[in-house]
């Protein structure tokens, strides 16, 4: 009965390991229970369904903060992400009875494996939950995320929990695996806290307008006009000469407002643009034809217009449809009655100070399109996001959390902008400079830098220790194919063999 438990339990673990509780540290044990269930499943089905059960229970409690929107996409998501899970302990109990080595070997690297899949397929994926992530709230391995990625901490947390799982069936075994994951994560930790990322370059004063929504988690009459209005009146708080960049959140000018479309409102945000000598970068949205563009644009102190970004990384059922004309009949789609035109490129704003990079909202979640930017000179990134249809659950929390890994992976002062909150200042080593609460209509001031150094090993090599517990697990595969073909290949009988050694 226990061990029918033991996924629910790492389930638990796991879910606790990130906001609202946000106990990182749990996350090195948590995949052992789960381990240990499949290391002792009576068959390789049942190991299946315990990472299917594992799945349920913590995204379903991970993922509770997207029901606002609607429970067939909550539900749907759940069940997609959970099969991953599921689909991992189906491969791992095929090895629950290999060695100790290989079964070590093929839990790190499966893990890995379903990491990366997940984070790219189906419809480019959905990375938000990997384990990687809760090493976040610590700081010593929040910047050792500079060498290995949010990544690198997912396969150091399942190589922990293997250990532990390892050692809980073995207790007269050896540590060895238990031991060197330990030293491994502790001596990566000890130098990121040694060798912190920083901002090395120029400082740059900001200020995000937050101006919130009238009508959050719901669409109302003239709800552009109205955010549009707002985020003006709070921006004409701020004194002259007090800022360098001011930054308005996504969607803060919407398609009935877009200052490019609509050159009244555009003269506007130039006008305090001069008046503040400042630069304006604003989150807007572009109507094209039945489609719509959802962009970053910037203006100068002089109020005029330098250029923009567009979103290359769409929400598959927030921003677009897929296969419109099968799935289009699922009356919540209607919610979505227009597809976004996505972007093809980064773009470097160059700035004085240094390279400006901006990407918007659930692009923030893919460590290769802020690297994108990052290798293309940004020194400087802006995450501009909306989070208005999540109301006040851990959505915000579980967001801010996932944007400091990506300054710590890049070493780079990073500007969390949310149009209903929160919104950070988040330092190059992932520590937080400041945050605004949650649904509240208010002005976050502070400095941040552009980044000079070189870039970090995780912005030059990406998901090395990923990759390399993936090459790991084909190897310990491919052996155990070639030793199970090998052992079953038929002999022939010894007087066979004599046979064919007699000349006539």
């Amino acid at each position: 009965m226990l061990v029918e438990l033991a996924p629910l339990f790492s389930a638990l673990l796991t879910w606790a390991a990130f906001p609202p509780l946000n106990w990182g540290g749990l996350a090195f044990v948590a995949p052992a229970p789960l381990l240990v269930a499949i290391r002792r499943a009576p068959s390789g089905t049942r190991a299946g369904w315990y990472g299917f059960g594992f799945g349920i229970a913590f995204f379903g409690a991970f993922l509770f903060w997207l029901h606002p929107i609607g429970y067939l996409g909550y539900v749907g998501l759940t069940i997609l992400m959970a099969t991953f899970c599921g689909l991992y302990g189906l491969g791992l109990g095929r090895a629950r009875w290999w060695p100790e080595t290989r079964f070590f070997v093929v839990a790190v690297g499966g893990w890995a494996l379903m990491e990366l899949l997940r984070s790219v397929v189906p419809l480019g994926g959905f990375p938000w939950g990997l384990l990687g992530y809760a090493a976040g709230v610590v700081a010593p391995p929040r910047a050792a995320t500079q060498f290995i990625g949010v990544s690198g901490w997912s396969v150091l947390m399942v190589a922990v929990g293997a250990g532990l799982a390892i050692a809980v069936e073995r207790r007269s075994a050896p540590k060895r695996f238990l031991g060197g994951a330990v030293g491994v994560a502790l001596v990566v930790s000890v130098i990121g806290a040694l060798n912190p990322p920083s901002a090395d370059g120029a400082r740059l004063r900001v200020a995000v307008v937050q101006g919130s929504s009238p009508c959050p988690q719901i669409h109302c009459e003239n709800e552009s006009r109205i955010i549009f209005n707002d985020h003006l009146s709070l921006t004409r708080q701020l004194s002259p000469g007090s800022v360098d960049l001011v930054v308005w959140p996504e969607s803060s000018a919407g398609s009935s407002v877009e200052p490019r479309s609509f050159p009244e409102n555009e003269s506007l945000l130039a006008a305090e643009a001069r008046r503040l000598n400042a630069y304006f970068l604003v989150g807007a949205s572009r109507s094209q034809g039945d489609q719509f563009s959802n962009l970053n644009l910037l203006y100068s102190p002089g109020g005029e217009f330098i250029g923009e970004y567009h979103k290359q990384h769409a929400v598959p059922f927030g921003e677009y449809v897929p296969l419109r004309g099968l799935f289009g009949r699922i009356p919540a789609t209607d919610q979505v009655p227009r597809d976004l035109l996505p972007g093809d490129q980064e773009v470097v704003f160059p700035l004085p100070s240094g390279g400006l990079g901006t990407v918007i909202s659930f692009e923030g979640s893919f460590s290769s399109l802020v690297a994108q930017h990052v290798r293309a000179g940004a020194g400087l990134v802006v995450v501009n996001t909306n989070v208005s249809s999540f109301g006040p659950g851990s959505a915000s929390d579980v967001w801010i959390g996932m944007t400091r890994m990506r300054a710590a992976e890049f070493g780079v002062d990073l500007v969390h902008a949310a149009i209903t909150g929160k919104s950070a200042m988040v330092r190059a080593d992932g520590s937080l400079a400041g945050q605004t609460r949650l649904l509240n209509r208010e002005i976050l001031t502070g400095e941040v830098g552009f980044r000079t150094a070189s870039l970090t090993l995780y912005a030059r090599w990406g998901d090395w220790l990923q990759r390399a517990a993936v090459l790991g697990l084909a190897g310990v595969v491919a052996i155990a194919v070639w030793e199970a073909r090998r052992a079953g290949k038929p002999r022939r009988p010894p007087t066979e063999e004599r046979a064919g050694d007699v000349t006539n």
